[in-house]
């Protein structure tokens, strides 16, 4: 720090000796340091001291000056806090720092009137620069303003002065940035300036006359939302056309395949769940909730697991890492070297170095090596990270072109179409352009879009650049706009390219938004300085900038009030580490909710809704929830909120919503009228859409149902809580066991009526047919009283003569109950039978088996007999068996000798016997 001390004191003597030289000679060097330092001047130089202070180097000390500023450190803004930490330890470490300043290490917040001041070195800087602007040196009044709108250099910041200094830099020489700040100042009341939008739509247009980007963004949005000024589609076309064209001229003048445009835009609000909370805010429940219990995991998380990944080989993990380092998220530098490393870690596995593939090759990883070779390829072809070289780029997109890559498909597309490292080639790039849009490439779709476009075939050119836009391609909206508003193929919308344009303009975050900057400052907790880059991108027309800007206005409150006492832990507002007047506008806030719900915000509309509903004081609070006719302004607010909360209901079905219009029909808020029944259909439709909705939903509803208990008790006039079913005792479901049992027995009997009733016209319909009844086409006077009455009761039932009131539809169900009842008990009757005769033939069999025991055991003692007379009787037994042999057998009789005495065959033949076979296949005879 010495060392810039002597610096800013060099340059402090070289000022005070050119100011000493300037100075006419009979004023010493005090004095002219006393006037040129030490106090402003009174009275501006003329034009002789304005030119030798030119002519002596005046402003090579401004440049000096600022060079020295850049080193100084903001050591005095308390109000920088580190970012919240990711793992255990550090998210304990960081919650008990913070418990414990709120407990031991509060004090007393300091007033405006302590805040630091400008003193030592940078004060003597500060005088100097002002010295310098009394010469109407523009770059030091540039500085001055700078340093008091953003508080550069550790300068405290000051709105009011800043303002002094555009205006003088504005009317100095119009210089275009003076001019746009001084726009958006007026605009916004920033700091508690006034708000005049007719001052701030004249100095954007004088500063988008003169090119400025920033104006011509903000230009283009308020004539496109009419903030300010009447609404104008022409008008936004051209001041978005301006910024489209600058961004595609950026893009083009990048490396082959244009510059990258990274976008930092994200709501803050939404990294903790919504405005409103997980689960209750739109932007975290619903559709938008995390399915099946997934969160979303910090980026050092997944890069640690895909890293644990590539160390057991997997090379779907070495190749995201490679395209993590090449693309790098949101917050993440880009890093070429790390990912050319995992690009080259797949290549060499899978080609040789004389580029063959390698027999060792794992099976299945060609698609990730022709991925690899792609990005290598256009690596080379872009120069990132290595030398720019087009032939080895060729060599690396035909290794994956040779693999099927589309990638690999679409730069040599491009290398053929640019003359880039070979002979330039439509055809042959039409046709690898072609094969990667075939497969489904967004950039090859609109790069194929643009050949088409050159060569007159607009209808197929509309049609690439549409496939392309659905994937967010910022080419193809550019010429979707192009297209749409010269009425080229198609016709002339307005508003439709207004929309093209401002995706394009939107896009380029990197040319006119500082979205980088505003990111940081609120992740490490400098609210202020988020607040005041926000701004700007908010008034570009940026959705997620207006949503943070209204964050952090925000002034969030508590059914419970506790006294603000400075505590985080206690305090109703949100934690501030120092109060702040510059984020302390809730009427800015609306008006940033505003426009952020007019761009399909959802949580931002519910959100003007409350704004509505609580924009009076607390002391008239009551007079705002219910209003008189006197009190016309809250009237019309309550009616206000009504609208947006039926809106975000009705159009987006937000749970939130639903329960707040359920809330004010509980309370008969405004001219919502009380209704005690509605509110419960409110908060059951709310907890129909946001299941997670449960336990406030059950609670409101354990609230109306006391009261409307307590209505109907005390004989109020309020409706109070029907059955949801309605009136028919039918279509009530039962709730108790007694219910279902007296359902069930009246279910019968209403059965059994409808049955007989049933009969009865099945009964006079055979009358009819049988020609015992009048037809009932006869004329009056020849049918008799009875036939009259039913053919009466007929017509007054709406149906022919006979019909039975209400058995239209309930006979045909019972019917069918009736029909699939019979046809159960039919099919569990024959599985019973037959299992039964499975039982019985089993049984059969076993007491067969016996018999056939028993039968064996006697024939083996008559044949001990029969072998003592074989002798004698051999003859006569053989002519008696020849005679059974050619008589044929009689079905179901056993000849005596083939089985044991006394056995009966039963009903079925058992195994084994001639008729069997004939048994088993349902044969003839059985």
């Amino acid at each position: 720090m010495a060392r810039k001390f002597s610096r800013i004191f060099t340059i402090l003597l070289s000022l005070f000796i050119a100011s000493a030289i300037l100075i006419p000679a009979s004023r010493t060097s005090t004095t002219a340091r006393a006037e040129l330092v030490d106090t402003q001047l009174d009275s501006r130089p003329d034009e002789q001291q304005r030119q030798n202070y030119w002519a002596q180097g005046g402003n090579d000390i401004v440049h000096e000056i600022w060079s020295v500023l850049r080193d100084f450190e903001p050591t005095w803004k308390d109000s920088v806090t580190p970012a919240r930490p990711t793992g255990l330890l550090g998210t304990v470490w960081h919650y008990t720092r913070i418990i414990f300043r709120a407990l031991f290490m509060n004090t007393p917040t300091r007033d405006d009137n302590d805040a630091p001041k400008v003193k030592g070195d940078l004060k003597k800087g500060v005088d100097s620069l002002k010295a310098a602007a009394s010469f109407d040196d523009p770059d030091a009044m540039f500085l001055l303003a700078e340093m008091n709108f953003y508080g550069n250099f550790s300068h405290p910041r000051s709105f009011e002065t800043a303002n002094y200094w555009y205006r003088q830099l504005a009317d100095l020489d119009g210089n275009a940035t003076a001019q746009y700040m001084l726009g958006l100042m007026y605009a916004t009341g920033i700091g508690g300036l006034e708000r005049d939008q007719a001052k701030a739509l004249l100095y954007h247009t004088f500063a988008a006359e003169q090119g400025n980007i920033k104006s011509e963004m903000t230009l283009a949005y308020r004539y496109h939302a009419g903030i300010g000024c009447p609404r104008s589609c022409d008008k936004a076309v051209s001041y978005y056309k301006r910024v489209a064209d600058k961004a595609m001229t950026y893009w083009q003048s990048g490396p082959p395949g244009g510059n990258s445009f990274v976008r930092n835009s994200y709501r803050w609000v939404e990294v903790d769940g919504g405005i409103y909370g997980e689960g209750a805010s739109v932007s975290s429940s619903g559709p938008n909730a995390p399915r099946d219990g997934i969160t979303a995991a910090h980026i050092d998380y997944v890069l640690d697991y895909l890293d644990t990944k590539e160390r057991q080989g997997d090379f779907n993990a070495i190749i995201t890492l490679g395209k993590h380092y090449y693309e790098a998220p949101r917050g993440y530098k880009r890093n070429f070297r790390k990912a050319q490393r995992q690009f080259m870690k797949i290549a060499r596995v899978y080609w040789t170095k004389d580029g063959k593939v390698s027999p060792k090759a794992p099976k299945g990883i060609e698609r990730i090596a022709g991925k690899a070779a792609a990005y290598i390829g256009r690596m080379l072809l872009r120069g990132e990270g290595m030398e720019q070289n087009f032939e080895k780029a060729q060599t690396w997109f035909k290794r994956g072109i040779a693999l099927g890559d589309s990638f690999a498909q679409y730069h040599m597309g491009l290398m053929y179409r640019d003359g880039l490292g070979v002979p330039q080639d439509g055809a042959r790039a039409g046709t690898y352009l072609k094969a990667a849009a075939e497969q489904s490439l967004p950039l090859a779709q609109s790069a194929l879009g643009v050949l088409f476009l050159d060569q007159g075939d607009i209808d197929t050119a509309g049609r690439y650049f549409e496939l392309a836009a659905g994937a967010g391609v910022m080419e193809s909206f550019y010429y979707l706009a192009e297209l749409t508003n010269q009425g080229v193929g198609r016709e002339r919308n307005c508003g439709l390219a207004a929309a093209y344009y401002k995706v394009v303009a939107e896009r380029a975050e990197v040319l006119h938004s500082s979205f980088v900057e505003a990111n940081s400052a609120y992740e490490r907790g400098d609210f202020e300085r988020a607040y005041v880059a926000s701004i700007m991108a908010a008034e570009h027309g940026y959705e997620n900038a207006q949503a943070n800007v209204a964050h952090l206005l925000d002034y969030k409150t508590s059914v419970i009030s506790l006294p603000n006492l400075g505590i985080p832990l206690l305090s109703t507002k949100k934690p501030s580490p120092k109060k702040s007047k510059l984020l302390n506008d809730p009427y800015l806030a609306l008006v940033y909710f505003t426009r952020s719900a007019k761009q399909a915000n959802v949580d931002s509309l519910i959100k003007m809704g409350d704004y509505y509903l609580s924009l009076s004081s607390p002391a008239s609070a009551a007079l705002t929830l219910f209003p008189t006719d006197d009190n016309g302004e809250a009237k019309s607010n309550l009616e206000k909120a009504t609208t947006c909360y039926t809106t975000a209901a009705e159009t987006h079905h937000s749970a939130q919503a639903l329960w707040n219009l359920g809330w004010m029909h509980e309370n008969g808020i405004g001219s919502v009228t009380q209704d005690f029944h509605m509110a419960k259909r409110y908060y059951d439709l709310a907890l129909e859409m946001n299941k997670e909705a449960y336990l406030p939903v059950t609670l409101a509803l354990a609230k109306l149902r006391l009261r409307s208990w307590w209505n109907g008790v005390s004989g109020g006039k309020v409706n109070g809580i029907k059955d949801e079913e309605g009136d028919d005792e039918e279509q009530r479901r039962p709730k108790t066991w007694i219910e279902w049992v007296n359902r069930f027995l009246d279910a019968a009997e209403e059965m059994d009526a409808r049955e007989a009733e049933a009969l009865a016209r099945e009964r006079d319909g055979d009358d009819e047919l049988l020609g015992y009844a009048e037809p009932g086409g006869m004329a009056g006077g020849g049918g008799n009283a009875e036939y009259a009455d039913r053919h009466a009761h007929g017509q007054q039932g709406g149906g022919g003569a006979g019909r039975v009131e209400g058995d239209v539809y309930g006979a045909d169900e019972w019917d069918e109950i009736d029909d699939g009842l019979i046809e159960s008990l039919i099919i569990i009757a024959l599985a019973g039978a037959l299992a039964l005769l499975v039982y019985a033939r089993q049984a059969r069999q076993r007491g067969l088996e016996e018999e056939r025991r028993q039968a064996q055991h006697q024939n083996q003692n008559q044949n001990q007999n029969q072998v003592q007379g074989f002798a004698q009787g051999a003859a006569p037994q053989q002519q008696h068996q020849q005679e059974q042999q050619q008589q044929p057998p009689i079905p179901g009789h056993q000849p005596e000798g083939e089985g044991p005495p006394g056995q009966d065959r039963g009903m079925f033949p058992p195994p084994g016997d001639l008729d069997w076979n004939n048994w088993v296949a349902g044969g003839i005879g059985h």
